[in-house]
């Protein structure tokens, strides 16, 4: 059956006046414009727009995403059921095509134009990561990537996309996509029954909405990064609005519906200024911003003129509400886009700047892209034309191939800079050789030529001839490795062990090896600390409980695998600064580090192997933006910050002690990091950091030799 003609007679029920698109009353109720619904698309983007740019003073502004999935929820679900009763059938192409039209245009213009931004203003190594997201994004499955890339710790380190936003836009799609599917099942299944369709309509969305919700709670319980973006997760807070929709509430008390109608914003107000980054969602916690929303919508089914409506009601909150869902797609890419173009990071005034432009640009494109595509130049609803599928998907490719075109460029990018950066690591006033180098005058205050760092840059960078790692260690095999002893059956074995703070000298370790010839082995494990404790949180996040098994049987696997290989050396590091462990003393984080890290390292020494600590570099995304190099390449100064703000705990030192060999070697470069007073982002005109946490394999490759100092 052609696509254009889709329809599914389910029943027919009684006469009833269609629902259009707009926001209309639901049920066997029907009272026209509801301006509370207008105003609470208004006060929903309003919290989101603001938590973004300022994120301290309104921290929980975020559930302003939720209030609008219990609209969309309600709204839909009054179009499916009051067309069932209308008509007697769902006709699934005019319901997309209609979707389609009110959403498409507006937000292929959007991912466009932040295209253009990335090109324009943004570092060229983002013009890849935006151009993955906005392939995501065009077919609305951005949210997946994210959630995908929520649990690799690494990945969490990257900065923000300009379409990034569009993860909400996603899992709305997905639910137009099978909502009708669902809505149209059920009325199937109660006339087979011979019951009601409304009731079975509410038992089976109050049973989707209870596992969805008992999902979330589980999900957000053991991986909260992912439920965050997870569909499953989210599905119940539109069964709130369905359920209002299907139920026909209609209260007849306005001073009931006053009361009813306020405690819903204030239930969603108190959700954004109480709820912070740290707050366990969606989870249950989800529940009070839903509940404000659904409070809201069944207060104003009854009709009337209640106490808030001169506020709701006053022309800027309707037009706030008009414009929110270009308000939605434009704020996010101008902010991101913003401390590029300014070259500054943006204060007060420009904040002020930005959104006032996002606001001009969003009353543009909804009369001229949103309204052209939805009504008639006489203001009359258009007919349905299902046969806009063909222009959707042509959109949809358009945008693609632009993206494409994006990606390609920011590779041929990444190229120049390889080239640039080999050029200038001979000098001798390159990165860390201007601190040794007394005639390069001051090593921080060089210009950095490359503050952007692409994949060329990425930590951890090893040598072609190592191939891809292979670590099975877990699985009942050995390690990653990689041979450059040439057969020698006397070459050194040197182990490389920890998080991806081990990683991040892999590059200068790797230089060493392949110049002497040694047997390199390795096994990391992203945001696993290797020390005899349980992970409780890596920086602030709380590790899942099946995570910090998984880091607990690791970590045990690799020490016991050292210690059976008697490698010559083993090079350990680790993230201790921002992973919190608990081994059940109730000490302080360096006591309980050095005391499991001595324990372990005694273990080795034992059977003769030297240990050499790594000490970590000083912090970076913590204490400082990580846009500040890269808007201040000429002045790197300025990115410095206070030394003991910069330096986290150092248990090495402590464990050293405890352990009391000359086989164990800490070995500290902090030196080269900062000097008496502060740290820095640049030494010697190159950039020391990868991302927010890791360093930049050029940095890191340029300390090789000060590694040699403690293998003799």
């Amino acid at each position: 059956m052609a696509v254009a003609s889709l329809s599914v007679t389910v029943v027919r029920a009684g006469a009833g006046r269609h629902l259009s698109s707009g926001i209309r009353g639901a049920g066997p109720q029907a009272h026209g414009f509801r301006t509370d619904i207008q105003a609470l698309r208004a006060l929903a983007v309003g919290l989101v727009v603001l938590n973004h740019l300022w994120p301290l003073r309104l921290p929980g502004g975020y559930v302003g995403v939720d209030v609008f999935f219990v609209i969309s929820g309600f709204l839909i679900t009054s179009h499916l059921y009051r067309e069932i009763q209308t008509s007697g059938k769902i006709r699934l192409a005019a319901f997309y095509s209609r979707r389609a039209r009110r959403l498409f245009p507006a937000a292929f213009l959007v991912l466009a134009a932040s295209m253009l931004l990335a090109v324009l203003f943004l570092p060229y190594p983002r013009w890849i990561t935006t151009a993955q997201e906005v392939l995501a994004s065009v077919f609305y499955v951005e949210n997946w990537l994210l959630a995908a890339k929520s649990v690799d710790y690494s990945a969490m380190t990257e900065s923000a996309s300009a379409v990034q936003h569009y993860w909400s836009l996603s899992v709305e799609e997905q639910f137009y996509l099978f909502w009708p599917l669902a809505i149209v099942l059920f009325a199937f299944l109660a006339r087979w029954l011979r019951m009601s369709m409304r009731y079975v309509l509410l038992a089976g969305v109050f049973a989707v909405a209870a596992v969805s919700l008992t999902a979330s709670i589980y999900l957000t319980a053991v991986t909260p990064a992912q439920a965050y973006f997870a569909t499953p997760a989210r599905v119940w807070e539109f069964a709130a609005g369905a359920l209002i929709a299907l139920a026909g509430v209609r209260l007849a008390s306005l001073k009931l519906s006053s009361l009813l109608a306020i405690a819903g914003f204030a239930l969603i107000l108190a959700s954004a200024l109480a709820y912070d980054g740290q707050t366990p969602f969606p989870g249950w916690t989800a529940v009070v911003p839903v509940a404000g929303t659904a409070l809201v919508i069944v207060a104003g089914t009854g009709g009337g003129r209640l106490s808030h409506n001169r506020l709701t009601a006053s022309a800027p909150v309707q037009f706030f509400g008009k414009i929110s869902y270009s308000l939605y797609l434009w704020h996010w890419p101008l902010i991101v886009a913003a401390p590029f173009a300014l070259g500054v990071v943006p204060t007060a005034p420009y904040k002020l700047a930005v959104l006032a432009a996002a606001v001009l640009l969003s009353w543009v494109t909804k009369k001229w892209v949103e309204d052209r595509w939805i009504t008639r130049p006489g203001g009359r609803r258009s007919k349905v034309r299902e046969h806009g599928f063909g222009r959707a998907l042509c959109g949809m490719l358009a945008v693609a191939a632009v993206a494409g075109l994006l990606a390609g460029s920011g590779a041929v990018k990444e190229r120049q800079a390889v080239e640039l950066a080999a050029t200038g690591a001979a000098g001798p006033c390159y990165g860390p050789a201007a601190i040794d180098n007394r005639d390069c005058g001051d090593p921080f205050s060089a210009p950095v030529a490359m503050p952007h760092m692409g994949v060329e840059n990425e930590y951890g960078r090893l040598p072609a001839e190592c191939g891809k790692p292979k670590d099975m260690l877990l699985e009942g095999g050995g390690p990653s490795s990689c041979d450059f002893s040439g057969g020698n059956p006397e070459a050194e074995v040197v182990w490389v062990a920890g998080d991806s703070h081990a990683v991040q000298w892999m590059a200068p370790i790797a230089a060493i090896a392949q110049e002497r010839g040694w047997m390199l082995k390795w096994s990391n494990a992203a945001g696993c600390p290797l020390v005899e404790a349980s992970i409780v949180s890596i920086r602030g996040e709380p590790v899942p409980t099946d995570a910090a098994e998984h880091c607990r049987r690791w970590n045990r696997a690799l020490v016991d695998a050292v210690e059976a290989d008697k490698p010559d050396r083993v090079f350990v590091a680790m993230f201790a600064a921002a992973e919190h462990i608990d081994d059940g003393s109730g000490q302080s984080q360096t006591d309980q580090y050095a005391r499991g890290l001595a324990l372990d390292w005694k273990r080795w020494v034992d059977v003769g192997i030297t240990v050499i600590p790594v000490t970590d570099p000083p912090l970076n995304g913590s204490v400082r933006s990580l846009d500040c190099l890269a808007l201040n390449a000429a002045t790197p100064t300025a990115c410095a910050v206070p030394r003991d703000q910069a330096l986290g705990i150092n248990p090495f030192v402590e464990a050293a002690a405890m352990v009391d060999s000359p086989s164990v070697r800490p070995l500290d470069l902090t030196d080269y990091f900062c000097d008496l007073h502060k740290c820095y982002s640049a030494v010697g005109g190159v950039s020391v950091y990868f991302d927010a946490d890791h360093l930049n394999a050029q940095y890191a490759q340029a300390l090789a030799g000060h590694f040699t100092a403690v293998l003799d």
